[in-house]
């Protein structure tokens, strides 16, 4: 079974003056969560969706995915205090669905509405054959590591990814890595490569699309436009 694990919890504090979270403002009419959603409930290899989501907008989220027939999804849960608690909530949710031991779970944005079918399945084959599937898009500007406001180190970009997602893993694995974390009283990781890396898990890439991008400024949902628009003429030309 793979289950996809939408993160829908963010407030977007970087969206200046926006009256909605992020995930809930409307691009051409319909809400980013739902672009994102319906990405996976067209993709043959997603068996269920489980969405991790604001508490006070869980009603609205409940009647709009009635409305676009988002029929995978099978469970929308309250966030926790941050990301990371979360996702781990949404894993929780996850388990409570799952089919086995070698279930596997697509973690991922509700703001990253541009992901392909081709990434999702390059995804769970990863993680069938690695363990493990962390998608990435090739970094194509010069990479610096800093100290103290000074340039400590020029990386070599041809050995650098930006590390995006899903990030994808057998069920088992991620929620033993959580639950170490939360015993640990960790809960500082940026993400969920950050914490399987720092338990000590070897991590497979995947190369997904470089629209794959995460709408969190005005900046990124204007760049968001222009992605959908060339979207919509590639399928309407073929071009």
């Amino acid at each position: 079974m793979n289950i996809a694990v939408i993160f829908a919890g963010g407030v977007g504090r970087r969206m200046t003056n926006a009256a909605r979270p992020k995930q809930f403002l409307k691009l051409y009419g319909k809400e980013i969560i739902i672009y994102t959603l319906e990405r996976f409930e067209h993709c043959a290899e997603i068996d269920a969706i489980v969405v991790s989501c604001i508490e006070e907008w869980l009603p609205y989220l409940q009647r709009i995915v009635k409305r676009y027939e988002i029929n995978k999804l099978r469970r929308i849960i309250p966030g926790g205090r941050t990301g990371q608690e979360s996702i781990y909530f949404g894993l929780k949710a996850a388990e409570d669905i799952s089919e086995g031991r070698e279930d596997i779970v697509l973690i991922h944005d509700g703001v990253r509405p541009f992901i392909d079918e081709k990434t999702i399945q390059n995804n769970i084959e990863s993680v069938k054959r690695n363990g493990s599937a962390i998608t990435v898009t090739p970094a194509v500007e010069t990479i610096i590591r800093m100290e103290n406001g000074k340039v400590a180190e020029t990386l070599n970009r041809t050995v650098c990814g930006l590390a995006r997602a899903p990030q994808s893993f057998y069920l088992r694995d991620i929620l033993e890595a959580h639950e170490k974390a939360r015993d640990e009283e960790k809960d500082d990781f940026i993400d969920c490569a950050t914490m399987m890396n720092y338990y000590g898990m070897q991590l497979s890439v995947v190369e997904g699309p470089i629209e794959n991008i995460k709408i969190t400024t005005p900046a990124d949902f204007l760049v968001s436009k222009a992605f959908y628009e060339a979207e919509e003429h590639s399928q309407i030309f073929g071009i």
